[in-house]
């Protein structure tokens, strides 16, 4: 059997207006933050991205050689 509780009534205030449209007018919510762009230090050293050459070739190696293995497995079945 499940118990729901319904949780406190909201602090009158510290809850925002809602005007007749259901809107809440400006002034009663806080501004939005403008970014954290300036938060941290200059970064200037920016690696490149995407997939270095030597993993994609040896992924590209072990794919090939287990279709092989299919391949051949086929082969022997079939015959």
């Amino acid at each position: 059997m499940t118990h729901h509780i319904n949780p406190p009534d909201p602090d009158p205030d510290r809850t925002p207006r809602v005007d007749s449209g259901g809107l809440t007018p400006p002034g009663e919510t806080p501004p939005a933050e403008g970014g954290l762009s300036g938060a941290g230090p200059r970064e200037t050293h920016n690696p490149t991205t995407g997939w270095a050459k030597a993993p994609l070739t040896m992924i590209l190696v072990v794919v090939v050689l287990v279709a092989a293995l299919f391949a051949a497995m086929a082969v022997v079945i079939a015959t």
